[in-house]
């Protein structure tokens, strides 16, 4: 279990080295999206039927604070709230134009930005890491609490 626990830091240093580089380029996109506001659009791009009461559930918070994070990402044109068409007492959250071009702009300047990092790295050490992370994702989907899909 030593072995595991000393494992456990290394991970969690190398995370924290890797949640920087995409940080950075997250940060570079004028103005910068909050995280909490950049987390619900991420949520709302990954199920098409995303309403309130699910997305405050996904963020692990009360409604009216989902709500608020709605209000701030639609005033800016970022998402819009309509009736859902199957029960009109459902409010469905949808991206927007700007809101698709927004996370696609981030996806491109994150993977430029690691690999800018990986090009550092060996192409073994590369490969390593790549199978060694694809080893972290099926052991951690492994857990339905882990919150990652398991597709």
């Amino acid at each position: 279990m030593e072995r595991a626990t000393e494992d456990a830091a290394t991970v969690e240093s190398s995370v924290e080295a890797l949640v920087a580089v995409l940080d950075r380029a997250r940060l570079a996109h004028t103005p910068a999206i909050p995280p909490a506001q950049l987390r619900v659009l991420t949520i709302v791009a990954g199920n098409r039927h995303t309403n309130m009461s699910r997305l405050a559930e996904a963020l692990d918070v009360v409604p009216s604070s989902a709500s608020r994070l709605c209000d701030r990402l639609e005033a800016t044109g970022l998402l819009r709230r309509v009736a859902d068409p199957r029960d009109r007492r459902e409010v469905r959250l949808l991206l927007t134009s700007a809101s698709r071009r927004l996370l696609a702009d981030l996806q491109e300047r994150r993977r430029v930005a690691l690999a800018e990092v990986l090009e550092r790295m060996t192409p073994e050490a590369r490969q390593e890491l790549v199978h060694a992370l694809q080893a972290f994702e099926a052991a951690a989907t492994e857990f339905p609490e882990s919150g990652l899909r398991t597709a």
